[in-house]
C-alpha cells in the first residue's frame, strides 16, 4: 500500500500566520482585533480550552516524518500538552502586544468546551519535540506581527452552523 503519515495538529499559532482570517485560528483573530483597537471577541465566558500550539514545535516533526521509519503508516496527535482557557489567551495575547486585554463576550457557540488530546505516541516517534510556552510563543508572533501590514479586522456576522447537525450534537 501507499505509505502515509497522518498528523493531527492542534491550534497551531505562531509567525507568518494569516492574520486576516476572520473565521480560523482564534490567536490570530484576536491580534488582528487589538492591533486595530477593536475588542476580542469572545464566544461564551471564555472557560472553555485549548491546547494552543507553537508553530516551531508542529513544523519539525511534520518536515521530518518521511524520513522517519516510527512515523510510516501511523497517525500522530502533535501539539501542546497544555491546555489553556480562551479567557486567559486573551489577556496572554494583549500582553504579548503590551496592550489593554478589550473583550467582547458574545453568546456562545455550540462547539466543545474541553480540547486536548494526548501527544505521547508523537513524543515517542519524536523524541525532538519542544514545548514552547504558551506566553513566549506568542510573543514572538506578537514581534512579528507588529512588523507586518495587517488587514483590518472585519466584524463576525451571524453564520448558520445547526442545520444539518445530528441529534447528539443538538444543545
Amino acid at each position: 500500500g501507499l505509505k502515509h503519515v497522518i498528523f493531527r495538529p492542534h491550534n497551531v499559532y505562531g509567525p507568518r500566520q494569516n492574520l486576516a482570517d476572520k473565521y480560523r485560528n482564534v490567536v490570530g483573530i484576536f491580534m488582528n482585533r487589538l492591533l486595530h483597537d477593536q475588542p476580542m471577541p469572545i464566544f461564551g465566558d471564555g472557560t472553555q480550552t485549548r491546547a494552543f500550539s507553537y508553530i516551531g514545535d508542529v513544523a519539525p516533526a511534520i518536515a521530518r516524518s518521511p524520513l522517519n521509519p516510527e512515523a510510516t503508516n501511523r497517525t500522530f496527535n502533535l501539539g501542546s500538552d497544555r491546555a489553556d482557557s480562551v479567557d486567559r489567551l486573551a489577556d496572554l495575547v494583549a500582553e504579548a502586544l503590551g496592550l489593554p486585554a478589550v473583550k467582547a463576550y458574545l453568546p456562545p457557540r455550540h462547539e466543545v468546551h474541553i480540547a486536548y488530546c494526548d501527544h505521547a505516541r508523537a513524543r515517542q516517534a519524536f523524541p525532538e519535540l519542544t514545548a514552547t510556552p504558551l506566553p513566549e510563543g506568542l510573543a514572538r508572533m506578537a514581534q512579528w506581527a507588529r512588523q507586518t501590514e495587517i488587514p483590518p479586522a472585519q466584524s463576525f456576522e451571524p453564520l448558520e452552523i445547526e442545520a444539518g447537525l445530528p441529534p447528539s450534537w443538538r444543545p
